[in-house]
Parts: C-alpha cells; structure tokens; sequence
C-alpha cells in the first residue's frame, strides 16, 4: 500500500481479530470491555436508587360508616333504671355532723345546789334562811361550829347550778356551768362559786363545779341611783366543772347505724341518704321517717364504727328549710327565714294614739278670806290618728319585699308583728309562726 507515495505495510495486523497473544496492545484490548462495564456500572448505581418505586404506606383500618337512621332496628331495648343522682351542694350546704346524730345519744342535765361568797353586799338578805344555814353546814366542816341564827352576813348567795353533759364526756374533762340565784340576791357581780357536787337524773354524782362567775351586764350605784345593765343574777363559769366519771367507754360493732335529724323532715331526710349512698355504695342508706336515716354498715366498718362516723360526717348536705317566722312581741324582734312567699293581700295599717295627762294644779284663796289652798287635778285627753297605709301585695312577692315596703312607710317593729299575725289569720303568710 502506497501513502503518499511511499509504501508501507497493510493494516490488517491492527484489525486482526486474532492478534497473537502476549503482545501489550492484545492485552490492553481484552481488559476494555471489563473496565467499560465497571465504568457504566458507577454511573448508573445512583440513578437506578433514585428511578426506585417508594415503599407503599401501611394500609389503615377502614373507618366504620355510620348506620343510617332509617337502617336503625325498630325495637330499641329498654333503658335500665338508674338511681336518682344526688344534686351538686350548694353554697348554703352544712355539715352532716351539725344537722344529725347517732340515735340514742343526747346530752344529759346535771344539777347542784351550792354558795357564790365573795358579793360586794349584795347577796341575800335575812329573810332567807337557808344560805345562812348552807353556810353553817360548810363551817362545820372545817371544824368551826356556828349557830345559823347568829350569822348576818351579805357577801354570799345561794345559787343553783346547772350543766349539760354530752353523751362522750370523759373523766377528767371540763363543762361550762351556768349559776342563778336561788334567793333574794340582787347581783352576782364579783362572785366566786365555791366547790359545788353536780348530780344526774339517777342521783348519781357525774361533776364538781366551782370557779369566778362571768356576768353578761354590771350594775352600780349610790345613795338611792342605781344603774343596771341586763341580768345580774345569772352567771357562767367557762369549764367551770370537772367530770368525775365517762359517760361511754367506746362503740360496740353494729350492722346498722341510725341517725336522729335535730329537725326532722321528709325532704332532709331524702337528701342525707343520697349524699350517704353516693359516699358509701348505692343501697347502703334508707330514710325510715322524717327523722331518720338508716345506714347498712359496710363489712369493714362493722368494729370500726368510730371510722365510720368520722368519713360521713363532713359530707355536704344541702338541707331543705322550713318557711318560719320568728316573732318577741316583748322585745319588738323579728326573725324571718329565707324565701318565704306571701299570696294576695291588700293591707291598711293605721295608727290610734291616746295621749291621757294629768297635771295639778294650786287653788289658792284670796288673801284674808276663809278659803282653803287645794290641789285640783286638770286631766287632758289627747287622741290621734295617723293617716293609713296601704300596702297591696301580688301573689309571689316575699315576705322580706313586704318587711322593707313597710319600713319605708314608717311601720315600727310592733307595727309589723301586728300584720304579720293578720296575714297568717286570712291565709296569705305561708309560713309558721313562732312567738317566743
């Protein structure tokens, strides 16, 4: 083969497939192959992660379609009967423990007779006879023999004491005492009670009593003037007697408790068992009466009793109060409860005063004749009548609408005992009254 003009050996040797072996260019041929399919291998390893499918979610529970109304069953089944729930109390809720108490157990009164001694001449005077003998009997104990009749003395006075005892009262425990006169004492200011047996109803010896008197007023005077302020012949003594036996030495175990209310009614009655029930188990109270409320002891409780007592005493009870009308016609005073509803009235109140007055005067005679110098009464007799009021009351207003109405008017306390009892009589005051 001739290239430009010169010859020159064929090509076939770079062609030839079957080149000789050993040779370095044999040899870098059959290696291109392998290194073409890693290079090719590299560049596409990333692409084909990339070119991958992503892993399919897991597959969630299919959601239950709601049962068309029409699709519902004809026949529902019957509702089961579910006890009343015990209503939320209320800001006025009290204590069980201060609206009730375990049956049977009551306070017990204690009596004794004894001397209050140290008075500022004020005790009894001679016409009784027994303080002086109360104090010749005391003398004698103390080995001084004094003939009752020879004492006159002032400074002492004969007093009973009273007391009440409660049902767990211990040996040992204080009481508060209450002292009286029991003669002609005009002020047991300044008194000291001098160690006084206090007795049951069995005349069995329960305290012993003594100690400074404690008077709610005070009195003084001088010369004939004289200033009281309330009762000076009723004291107390704050735990003033020393119990000298227990009255109870624990609680025996017990299936069933009953509480006593201290005001019995049905309502209350109802509300104390379901505050029980909701507290200790459905079925564990009853109400027996308006004044009683049974409790089944739970089986853990049944020696416990005192923990019983102590767990349901601070429930809240929402109480159910009676419509009442406290009335002190001596004092002018009036208690109202709350929301007490008074019906249809129509009132007119006037007032009638009679004002009598009496003054005397001096007839004197002319000088020199016989006449005498008299005294001759002159009676006035004055009678006023204020101008009425009227007060209509609508059906549903209360009776503290109708208190403050009657203030505005004028009407002074006894002005409106007067229409309070009226009310009542014609049917239009829907509450008791109590006149105390």
């Amino acid at each position: 083969m001739i290239v430009n003009g010169v010859p020159s050996e064929p090509l076939n040797h770079e062609l030839n497939t079957n080149p000789e072996p050993g040779t370095p260019k044999v040899e870098r041929y059959r290696q291109m192959p392998t290194r073409l399919t890693l290079a090719l291998v590299v560049l596409f390893a990333p692409l084909c992660a990339f070119a991958q499918e992503p892993p399919a979610p897991p597959e969630l529970p299919l959601i239950q379609q709601p049962v068309p109304i029409d699709a519902a069953p004809l026949v529902q089944p019957a509702p089961v009967a579910q006890p009343p729930a015990t209503p939320p109390p209320s800001s006025t809720a009290v204590r069980l423990k201060d609206v009730a108490s375990i049956h049977g157990e009551a306070t017990m009164p204690v009596v004794g007779y004894g001397l209050v001694v140290g008075l500022n001449k004020t005790g009894d005077k001679k016409q009784a006879v027994f303080p002086t003998q109360t104090l010749a009997n005391m003398l004698e104990q103390f080995g001084q023999s004094v003939n009752p009749a020879a004492l006159k003395v002032e400074n002492i006075a004969a007093v009973l004491v009273t007391a009440q005892v409660g049902p767990y009262a211990q040996a040992g425990s204080r009481i508060d005492i209450t002292v009286a006169s029991a003669a002609d004492a005009r002020s047991l200011q300044g008194g000291i009670l001098m160690p006084t047996a206090l007795y049951g109803p069995d005349r069995s010896l329960v305290a012993i009593a003594q100690g400074p008197l404690t008077l709610g007023g005070y009195g003084a005077g001088s010369g004939g003037t004289s200033i009281q302020v309330n009762h000076l012949t009723v004291g107390r003594v704050t735990a003033g007697g020393l119990m000298t036996v227990s009255r109870t030495n624990g609680m025996p175990a017990a299936d069933v408790v009953r509480l006593s209310l201290r005001e019995p009614d049905f309502s209350s009655a109802r509300r104390i068992a379901l505050a029980l029930n909701e507290e200790l188990g459905a079925g564990r109270a009853k109400v027996l009466d308006a004044g009683s409320v049974a409790i089944l002891v739970p089986a853990e409780y049944r020696t416990e009793i005192p923990e019983l007592i102590a767990r349901i005493e601070p429930l809240p009870i929402d109480l159910d109060t009676a419509a009442r009308v406290v009335i002190n016609e001596r004092t002018g005073t009036v208690v109202l409860g709350g929301d007490i509803r008074v019906g249809a009235a129509f009132v007119v109140h006037g007032r009638l005063s009679v004002r009598i007055a009496t003054l005397f005067e001096v007839s004197q005679p002319l000088p020199y004749s016989r006449g005498r110098t008299e005294v001759v009464p002159q009676t006035e007799v004055e009678v006023e009548e204020s101008q009425s009021q009227v007060v209509d009351l609508q059906p549903g207003a209360t009776l503290r609408d109708v208190v403050r109405a009657l203030n505005l008017l004028g009407a002074t306390p006894r002005d409106i005992i007067a229409i309070m009892m009226n009310l009542k009589a014609v049917g239009a005051l829907r509450a008791e009254v109590v006149t105390t």
